[in-house]
């Protein structure tokens, strides 16, 4: 929540208020380990987050981006917002090509999981967590156009 912009409408509480109700609401889930339920608030937290970002429109009408004339726009370079819908693809585009990547990013940014934390969810070691999570933020740098391909 610290990322999201200035003035949005979803408090740190309330994700996870809408969290917890969701994961009240499943009945048929084994919680195998203290890992597991966050590996899953992170997955749900992510997607209330998404959700709201796709429901503001964020994507129509510049999405929250500041209303400049044409003069201005040409002088000041626009820096890239935090895009929680182009995120969203570019994880889901990830999971595709490599799930635990996408999964430790989901629990490391969504979820504010530790390395520890990660490791154990995802029964890997410290150091797979690591790597992981270095190749998963250059990936999607390049995907969010961060990052050239050439570069990585």
């Amino acid at each position: 929540m610290k990322h999201e912009r200035t003035g949005h409408t979803l408090q740190a509480t309330a994700l996870v208020n809408e969290a917890y109700l969701r994961l009240i609401e499943v009945q048929h889930v084994q919680w195998q380990n203290r890992a597991h339920f966050f590996a899953m608030a992170s997955r749900l937290m992510r997607r209330i987050l998404v959700d709201a970002a796709r429901s503001r429109g964020y994507q129509k009408r510049g999405g929250g981006a500041p209303m400049l004339s044409l003069d201005e726009a040409l002088v000041v370079p626009i820096a890239p917002g935090n895009d929680l819908v182009a995120l969203d693809d570019a994880l889901t585009a990830l999971s595709a090509v490599d799930a635990r990547k996408s999964q430790v990013v989901e629990m490391r940014f969504f979820g504010g999981l530790g390395i520890d934390e990660t490791a154990e969810a995802l029964h890997v070691s410290r150091d797979t967590v690591k790597r992981d999570w270095k190749m998963a933020k250059l990936w999607l740098l390049r995907e969010l156009g961060g990052v050239e391909h050439d570069d990585v």
